[in-house]
């Protein structure tokens, strides 16, 4: 199927309009991030989480340290709420009600499963590797024993998935279109610089080629 079902939980309803569930659309936006929330709740209390993670068809992969609060929660499997969202632009209206933000988000419910099976375990790695910079697994030491017992990973399946997206200027009342206040978009983006180099340089091999011209 080329499109998510949307459920009473992840249907858009505030402004329906925005609303996509469409794999392309979902996996573009997940795939140009680092960073997603995750949320979950223990005895009451809220937490939500800043987290790397990695994408390999319908499944999401979250993976830290074996003591990991959040990670030990989630594996006994408690409910879980994972977010996705770029800042595309400042959108300034002529009235502060109308200020906005353009903007991309996905938002996925579910319940992670724990990944033990050694094999499976071993590709999340070289995907969460690969999602940071495309390539480098190839270039590095891979993982020992001892490291991927230090680590713990999990699967959430991307079943309950929306998104959602803003576009465009700003959508001022009528009246308001004759005051004489500037309104329009200050486009935002994320801009890689040039890469520094390890200051405890031993041997340095030429800058490698995904790292030229880098984009994301």
């Amino acid at each position: 199927m080329s499109e998510f079902q949307p459920t009473e939980r992840t249907q858009v309803k505030r402004l329906p309009k925005r609303g996509h569930y469409d794999r392309e659309t979902v996996f573009q936006i997940l795939d140009s991030a680092f960073v997603c929330h995750v949320g979950f709740s223990v005895d009451g209390q809220p937490f939500v989480i800043p987290t790397n993670y990695g994408r390999s068809g319908d499944l999401l992969y979250l993976h830290g340290s074996a003591a990991s609060r959040m990670l030990k929660t989630l594996s006994a499997g408690v409910p879980v709420c994972v977010t996705v969202t770029h800042v595309d632009g400042l959108v300034l209206a002529r009235s502060a009600f109308h200020h906005s933000v353009n903007y991309r988000s996905v938002v996925i419910l579910g319940t992670a499963r724990l990944v033990e099976n050694p094999a499976e375990k071993m590709e999340a790695l070289r995907i969460f590797t690969d999602h940071v910079m495309k390539g480098r697994w190839d270039d590095v030491r891979q993982p020992t024993e001892q490291e991927l017992k230090a680590t713990t990973v999990l699967a959430l399946p991307l079943e309950e998935v929306s998104a959602k997206v803003r576009t465009g200027g700003p959508v001022d009342d009528e009246a308001d279109y004759t005051l004489p206040v500037w309104a329009g978009v200050v486009p935002l983006e994320t801009v890689a610089k040039e890469p520094v180099p390890d200051a405890q340089r031993k041997n340095d091999p030429p800058v490698p080629d995904y790292l030229k011209n880098y984009s994301r």
